[in-house]
């Protein structure tokens, strides 16, 4: 009986220094990172910010895409080499929103 009480006390030493010599495996919670700010909601600035500027990006996508087809049916209505300014305005929108969203997605 003394031996298994031995045996048993000699496991449960080497378990707590195992468990004390092995660091804890995995990502650390994103609260415990330095430098994060949390939010009231408990969510991590950051990433609220990256889903705020995704968001944004897919609605500049969208009316990227409408002033392009929209450039498309006027270059296809004129017969002319004349363009109106309209048309060139479309052309610097265009441009203002693919910069924007190349600029929010370099800041990533």
């Amino acid at each position: 009986m003394k031996l298994s009480w031995r045996r048993s006390a000699l496991v449960l030493s080497i378990a707590g220094l195992c468990a004390i010599a092995v660091p804890a495996q995995g990502p650390d919670p994103p609260a415990a990172q330095k430098g994060d700010v949390v939010l009231p909601n408990g969510k991590l600035q950051k990433d609220e910010i990256l889903k705020a500027e995704q968001e944004q990006n897919i609605k500049d996508a969208a009316q990227l895409t409408e002033l392009a087809q929209q450039l498309q049916l006027d270059l296809e209505k004129n017969d002319r080499y004349v363009f109106s300014i309209a048309t060139l305005k479309k052309t610097e929108d265009i441009e203002k929103l693919a910069k924007k969203i190349r600029g929010r997605m370099r800041h990533n």
